[in-house]
C-alpha cells in the first residue's frame, strides 16, 4: 500500500480538529439553551414571590391600621 502523503495526513488532522470544535460548540449551545430556559423559570418564580409579598404587605398594613 502506498503511504499517505503529508497533505492527506494534515487534512485528516484538520478535519478531526474541526469535528471536535463542532461537537464542543453544539454542547455549549445546548447548555446555553438549558440555562436560558431555567432563567426564564426562575424569573417567573421571582415574579410570583414579588406578587405574594405585595399582597402580604397590603394585608399587614390593613391589619396594623
Amino acid at each position: 500500500m502506498p503511504k499517505k502523503s503529508k497533505l492527506t495526513q494534515v487534512a485528516v488532522k484538520i478535519g478531526a480538529a474541526v469535528g471536535r470544535a463542532d461537537r464542543t460548540a453544539h454542547k455549549v449551545a445546548a447548555a446555553g439553551s438549558i440555562v436560558k430556559r431555567e432563567l426564564r423559570e426562575i424569573s417567573k418564580e421571582v415574579e410570583s414571590l414579588r406578587r405574594q409579598l405585595r399582597a402580604s404587605t397590603k394585608r399587614l398594613k390593613r391589619a396594623l391600621d
